[in-house]
């Protein structure tokens, strides 16, 4: 999937690597347009490319991404990037798209992205930020917080979708299944 183009590239605020990436691949041709979710109220296309320092070297010219980066000003959070970008790709069209996020993020991204958008072609790009290529990242209380913290995020996103899965799962019996069930539980309960 690493060569296969998508509607849209989106970016989930984080870091100027994600945004870098972002960049890079909307150069490769992998998509005709980029939205960058989560962005901060007032900030613009050229304040986000200026902050990339020496990342921004390697970009093509302002002028050459400009006219195929939209921002999203309103997400908060995960689910924030989630909706918003649903918002985004409906009102333009996309059916698939390139998620950029870091790399012990993207579990809790591609699940939300999944709750609000559950019929969209996901394509995960990771991004591995430099604190956890450290080989001795276990070793730095910073890293361990950021991956504890992410993990425990991850099982909250988890367990809210539970009650859906569970839904679903009892929609697909169909009324006899459930007589018999407690039929079977019933005759299990005498005989004991």
């Amino acid at each position: 999937d690493a060569d296969k183009p998508t509607d849209v590239i989106i970016v989930l605020t984080g870091g100027g690597a994600l945004l870098a990436e972002g960049f890079r691949l909307l150069d490769r041709g992998l998509a005709k347009h980029l939205f960058i979710s989560g962005v901060a109220p007032g900030v613009t296309l050229s304040q986000l490319v200026a902050r990339l320092g020496e990342q921004n070297e390697k970009l093509p010219p302002y002028e050459q991404i400009a006219c195929c980066v939209s921002l999203g000003y309103e997400a908060e959070s995960t689910v924030g990037n989630a909706e918003e970008s649903a918002d985004w790709l409906r009102s333009n069209g996309a059916r698939s798209v390139r998620l950029v996020t870091a790399n012990y993020h993207m579990l809790r991204s591609q699940l939300e992205f999944h709750r609000a958008l559950p019929d969209i072609t996901l394509i995960a790009n990771p991004v591995f930020p430099p604190e956890v290529r450290d080989p001795t990242w276990f070793l730095k209380p910073h890293t361990m917080l950021l991956l504890m913290n992410e993990y425990h995020k991850y099982l909250v996103a988890l367990a809210r979708s539970l009650p859906s899965a569970a839904h679903h799962w009892t929609a697909q019996l169909s009324a006899p299944d459930w007589s018999r069930l407690v039929a079977r539980l019933r005759s299990s309960l005498v005989s004991a």
